[in-house]
């Protein structure tokens, strides 16, 4: 049941064996067995795709439910102070997952022994259920309210660019003013080119001159002096902080972005989930982050705002 439903997750036997870490004549034999015992086809195979069948559609519901139902099995077995064992799997953006994430779990695993981790850093909000991810890391509003979902703090979108794009464009004073700069356009950030600016949610049209898929492309271009980039405050402190990148616009940021840890319903009880909520909860108070008014940002130099010790002195506008 278990490879049925990855490969129909995935739409694939070789992702399916990835996901599972099992070789792909295992699960291809495993699908076929099933389908011998049951003398259905569930999967329709072709030399591109694996579509499920009528059928299969049916099992699979009934499958998760199946496969749901027996970790939960063992979950209420083990006790919900049980030690953690056995395997968790968790989802986080890219950058955040590096800085943030991997260190909260080399704090569980150095802890746990008996657990194991599958970190997946991804720029896009996975499926937790179509994905098999048992806990998440989500930067922005939650659509899905079936989710629990706990608060590690917030963070803002923050313009940026380099000293040298600044010195050779010049600063924008206003949000309208970004029609003549280039832009840096993150596709996981900004879903269209309307940007919204201030508390009321001024709408601004920009025409990106670069489109990129990944933070860590659109920090370096903007580092490169290729123009302005609109990223989120985590992914450019260290840049700001070290003089390669200087904030924009600040009095018109819009409301911060709450930073959550999210997981079904279902999983609540499991000691593995509970050893990493915790863990995460206990890292964000010790490590809090930062707001942007809070940076102590260094001088731009010639023409530059002034040395930022605090918000008052930089002449960013508080939030």
């Amino acid at each position: 049941m278990r490879a049925f439903v990855a490969v129909a997750t995935k739409g694939s036997f070789a992702e399916a064996a990835r996901q599972l870490r099992l070789s792909p004549s295992v699960i291809t034999r495993s699908v076929a067995d099933l389908e011998d015992r049951l003398g259905l086809v569930l999967l329709n195979r072709t030399t591109r795709s694996v579509r499920l069948t009528e059928r299969g559609e049916i099992f699979l519901e009934s499958c998760r439910q199946v496969l749901e139902d027996i970790e939960g099995a063992e979950r209420r077995v083990r006790g919900e102070d049980a030690e953690p064992r056995g395997s968790l799997k968790v989802a986080a953006p890219i950058l955040f997952g590096r800085l943030h994430v991997l260190p909260i779990i080399m704090q569980v695993l150095t802890k746990h022994p008996g657990l194991s981790i599958h970190l997946t850093l991804s720029d896009r909000n996975v499926h937790l259920a179509e994905e098999s991810v048992d806990v998440a890391i989500r930067v922005g509003d939650l659509a899905d309210s079936s989710m629990m979902a706990i608060c590690l703090g917030a963070v803002s979108r923050v313009l940026v660019a380099s000293p040298g794009y600044l010195e050779r464009q010049g600063t924008p004073k206003a949000p309208n003013d970004l029609s003549t700069h280039d832009i840096i356009a993150f596709e996981s950030l900004d879903t269209t080119n309307d940007w919204r600016f201030g508390p009321t949610g001024k709408l601004v049209r920009v025409e990106p001159r670069l489109t990129v898929n990944s933070g860590d492309a659109a920090i370096a271009a903007a580092e490169a002096g290729l123009g302005i980039s609109r990223t989120l405050s985590y992914q450019v402190m260290a840049s700001v902080l070290a003089g390669r990148l200087v904030p924009l616009l600040v009095s018109f940021t819009p409301e911060k972005l709450p930073v959550s840890v999210v997981y079904p319903a279902r999983r609540i009880a499991s000691a593995n989930l509970n050893a990493f909520v915790k863990k995460a909860r206990e890292y964000f108070k010790d490590h809090p982050l930062v707001p942007i008014e809070e940076w102590e940002i260094p001088s731009t130099g010639d023409g530059g705002s002034e040395t930022a010790a605090t918000p008052a002195s930089s002449g960013l506008a508080t939030q």
